[in-house]
């Protein structure tokens, strides 16, 4: 395939919080890296974290995106098992040594030091090709379609992780927190594994696409006054975990009275503020916390057969990356109840 010397990328300049379209060059892959023509690319709240300064990411304009499949273009001398043509999907670590204590809990803590974020402090997916660090990569399955695959790079993974972290068993009931694009893939991914399934949002709309997915009972924490006893005479004492996609304080500070004795609350969401537990009440073992991620990419396999094998959709809508600062817009706003990802022809 012959290679344009250009692509379009969406750049944000942190000097001027702007987030721009542009042309620049299409990046030359290492010897350990892929170059992969993106399929498609998703937003995710961490990049409106990271524009407003939530998030660490470089001083100089860097490409955004951190959600991403595409298609192997070519591979350097170094790469193993991947060729060109495949189908691929990625996680957005790079200059880590795959190796260390710290790469086998999450890359970014390689001891190297040296690891970093695509879209955050290199170049990310929101352009035409990216390069890659093949240890990053894993083939898709067939029945992934490159359009709608590019959040479970991220949301998907991270929702797998946090449901299937949370130690129940078929039949146990769990709360999905914040039924947004990460709890609608949680929904499904707990219900796959046999869980009775609650679904809590302040959004009527938001709550009748968790019934749709699944959710076996829907409360609106905001306008259902009496829903914790409610959930709690549902589920004979409360739920046996929570998951937290929910990014807001309050979301967090709703879990402990849902939760039966020795529940797990898991940390999903990142509010732009620390969280405040009781000390007291987890000495007791009135709950427990945990947190998941991505994680690393030896975690990925069994994440993305178990998406495969019980076929979990993400819910997308499609633009082009000339729509990127819509997208952004639309987030910030709360105006979406779908994934948003920008699709390459």
């Amino acid at each position: 395939m012959m290679l344009v010397p250009f692509m379009k990328a969406a750049r944000f300049h942190p000097a001027t919080k702007e987030v721009k379209v542009e042309q620049v060059p299409v990046p030359d892959n290492l010897p350990n890296e892929v170059l992969v023509k993106i399929g498609s690319a998703s937003l995710c709240h961490s990049e409106i974290m990271m524009m407003d300064g939530e998030f660490p990411c470089s001083s100089e304009p860097v490409t955004l995106g951190h959600e991403g499949v595409g298609t192997v273009i070519k591979a350097g001398t170094d790469v193993k098992g991947f060729k060109a043509g495949d189908r691929i999907g990625f996680l957005p670590t790079k200059d880590c040594c795959f190796e260390c204590e710290g790469c086998q809990v999450h890359n970014v803590s390689c001891v190297t030091g040296n690891a970093k974020l695509h879209g955050f402090f290199t170049d990310g997916f929101f352009a035409e090709y990216a390069a890659i660090d093949y240890r990053n990569c894993i083939l898709l399955p067939e029945s992934m379609d490159l359009k709608t695959s590019s959040p479970i790079f991220c949301a998907g993974v991270t929702a797998f992780n946090g449901v299937s972290s949370c130690e129940c068993k078929p039949g146990d009931w769990i709360a999905i927190v914040g039924c947004g694009g990460l709890g609608q893939l949680g929904i499904q991914y707990a219900k796959a594994l046999g869980l009775n399934v609650i679904g809590i949002d302040i959004n009527d709309g938001i709550l009748d696409i968790a019934k749709e997915l699944g959710a076996d009972v829907t409360f609106n924490s905001l306008t259902q006054k009496h829903y914790v006893d409610e959930l709690k005479l549902l589920t004979r004492g409360g739920c046996h975990a929570a998951v937290v996609f929910s990014a807001a304080g309050a979301a967090y500070a709703g879990v402990p009275p849902i939760l039966r004795v020795n529940g797990l609350m898991m940390i999903i969401g990142l509010p732009s503020k620390p969280i405040q537990v009781s000390t007291h009440a987890l000495m007791l073992g009135q709950y427990r916390i945990k947190a998941e991620t991505t994680g690393p990419p030896f975690k990925l396999p069994k994440a993305i057969a178990f998406t495969a094998k019980h076929n979990i959709q993400t819910r997308v809508e499609f633009y082009k990356i000339e729509d990127i600062n819509n997208m952004i817009e639309n987030m910030r706003q709360g105006k979406v109840t779908k994934r948003m990802a920008v699709v390459f022809d």
